[in-house]
């Protein structure tokens, strides 16, 4: 990997009056099919095992998909507070197996993946307001590193990026590290490594992606832990189950709870480091 293979769209940086939230976790990903949204739903479920209250916010506007691995059919979701019909908070769905909040997106509606930039902010202002009321919100973002994903990355207190072994992957998980330092994100991200072949391949993935982020950006990510690639996982989401209730004792599920308890304590950090800034 090297800095000249990335290419990457115009960087436009967060504005110096962007509101950052004090315990919103964003999840992504440089490109789709890394499991992102699978993690999303197991680390909500996982924080929720823990006692926390978690709410899952589906972000990946335009193709939306939480609702349909976890088999709900929602009666309302994004598009009725874009549309100006509810407020975001009316939106809310407790799903009762695995004791969290989702607020739903819309799958399919590509005007949502097309909103001005203030209605954006509406929405991402709305979500920080709507945070006070629980430990952790988990955004779900959509892939790539389009104005809406830095958007609602900017807003989190961190940022989770999910990357596999594939050269893709990993290209593109350095390009979003690469925008996430231009825009001043950089201490904000830490790694997940999914469907690794072995613990040890899951550790040779995340130095690919750590050396080329040190030599080319001087910066060193923090790895928040990897998850084993497993059958149970496209088993769990073809029943529409999460991880955890169906096959709680795969090496998925195990791996899933101890990144949960990584991440949870990477965020309790940042939230110290915000407080002593002021």
């Amino acid at each position: 990997m090297s800095d000249t293979t990335v290419k990457t769209p115009d960087t436009q940086k967060a504005p110096p009056s962007f509101r950052r939230g004090t315990n919103i976790l964003a999840v992504a990903s440089g490109k789709g099919g890394v499991g992102k949204t699978w993690f999303s739903i197991t680390l909500s479920h996982a924080l929720a095992r823990m006692g926390k209250k978690v709410l899952l916010f589906d972000g990946d506007l335009g193709l939306a998909n939480v609702d349909v691995q976890l088999g709900l059919m929602p009666k309302r979701d994004l598009n009725d507070v874009i549309r100006g019909r509810l407020s975001l908070d009316k939106v809310v769905q407790h799903y009762e197996e695995g004791n969290f909040d989702i607020i739903a997106g819309r799958s399919g509606q590509a005007s949502l993946s097309a909103l001005p930039t203030q209605r954006l902010a509406m929405l991402r202002d709305q979500l920080l307001d709507l945070a006070s009321e629980y430990d952790v919100v988990i955004t779900d973002l959509g892939a790539g590193v389009d104005r809406t994903v830095r958007m609602f990355s900017s807003a989190a207190t961190r940022t989770v990026l999910i990357t596999t072994d594939e050269p893709t992957s990993l290209t593109d998980a350095y390009a979003f590290v690469k925008l996430g330092n231009a825009a001043g994100l950089s201490k904000n991200v830490s790694i997940v490594v999914n469907m690794a072949s072995s613990i040890t391949e899951g550790d040779r993935t995340y130095r690919t992606l750590l050396k080329a982020c040190e030599n080319f950006l001087r910066l060193k990510p923090p790895m928040s832990g990897m998850v084993r690639s497993d059958p149970k996982v496209k088993d769990s989401i073809r029943h529409q189950t999460p991880i955890l209730i169906r096959s709680p004792n795969s090496e998925a599920a195990e791996d899933a709870e101890k990144v949960a308890d990584n991440i949870w304590e990477l965020l309790k950090q940042s939230q110290k480091a915000m407080a002593s800034a002021g």
